[in-house]
């Protein structure tokens, strides 16, 4: 706590604080300077565990809660400097998302696509068949692919041949494809996925539980983002198919509800055959080649 001193002539003693540089009382200054390098240490770690916490796949831009938005003009109200408000630029960063889920939009789709697909050594097979672009997007499968597999974990993760046989059956590879050219609303691009499915993959409050894509209509018509959005739709769709047969459904059940026939291939319709037929034969050739 304190010291005596000889102070101010013989017999005198008058008690003194000692107060260390830091400003801890009764502590010596290298206790004190430990103490500080505990403390410094210690938040550290708190900060490194709840970035660990947060962090949903090395791809992402932002942590969990947060997604990404580009370089863009702001508008800054009037002041007294600026009676008539004035224009900055808002440098890319991350926001908060309000409800804290997950959710990805186009501009950071896109960054994900040109930072790591091409790099990607598990493809699917790379033939073309009859396609003129048949093989014009195997990065943009193969990233989606890892992604959404890294994502959710599957038991039996997801092929890369898979969903170029389904894009074959439903686009032939054509991401410019309408299905009712008279209904903006109808299946579009290389997946074919409609407008309510759209609204359903960005929607917080609706059938998803997490993951969401927000994308307008007309973003659909990027190969990219329609990849991305139809590979995360039959992530859906295998759930669905499972609680439909009371059991986890395989991956080409998974195809069969995204093709809306699933009960007509079951119960081996004429109709859910020729549907899946077209697919399989295709799954077929592509899995040929990757063995090959």
């Amino acid at each position: 706590m304190g010291t005596l001193r000889l102070c101010g002539g013989i017999g005198r003693r008058v008690r003194l604080k000692i107060v260390c540089p830091h400003g801890h009382l009764g502590s010596t200054p290298s206790r004190a300077k430990n103490e500080n390098t505990e403390r410094v240490q210690t938040i550290i770690k708190k900060k490194s565990k709840s970035k660990k916490q947060k962090s949903i796949h090395p791809w992402r831009l932002c942590p969990a809660g947060q997604h990404w938005i580009i370089t863009h003009p702001l508008h800054v109200p009037p002041s007294k400097k600026h009676p008539d408000g004035s224009i900055t630029t808002r440098h890319a960063h991350c926001a908060h998302n309000p409800s804290g889920k997950d959710q990805m939009y186009p501009e950071e789709i896109k960054k994900i696509a040109d930072r790591h697909f091409s790099k990607l050594k598990r493809k699917p097979c790379q033939l073309p068949l009859k396609f003129p672009n048949g093989v014009k997007y195997d990065d943009l499968i193969a990233g989606w692919v890892q992604y959404w597999n890294d994502i959710f974990r599957p038991k039996d993760p997801l092929d890369p041949n898979l969903i170029k046989a389904l894009i074959a059956s439903e686009s032939g590879f054509d991401p410019t494809m309408l299905t009712d050219k008279k209904n903006s609303n109808s299946a579009r691009g290389l997946m074919q996925i409609i407008n309510q499915t759209r609204k359903i993959l960005g929607n917080e409050k609706g059938e998803l539980k997490d993951h969401f894509l927000t994308v307008t209509k007309s973003n659909l018509n990027d190969p990219n983002i329609n990849i991305c959005a139809g590979i995360r739709w039959l992530f859906q769709k295998k759930l669905l198919a499972s609680s439909k047969l009371k059991r986890p459904a395989t991956w080409e059940e998974a195809v069969a509800e995204y093709k809306g026939t699933l009960e007509d291939w079951r119960t081996g319709t004429k109709k859910g055959n020729k549907i899946m037929k077209i697919f399989q034969d295709y799954f077929s050739t592509f899995t040929r080649c990757k063995k090959s």
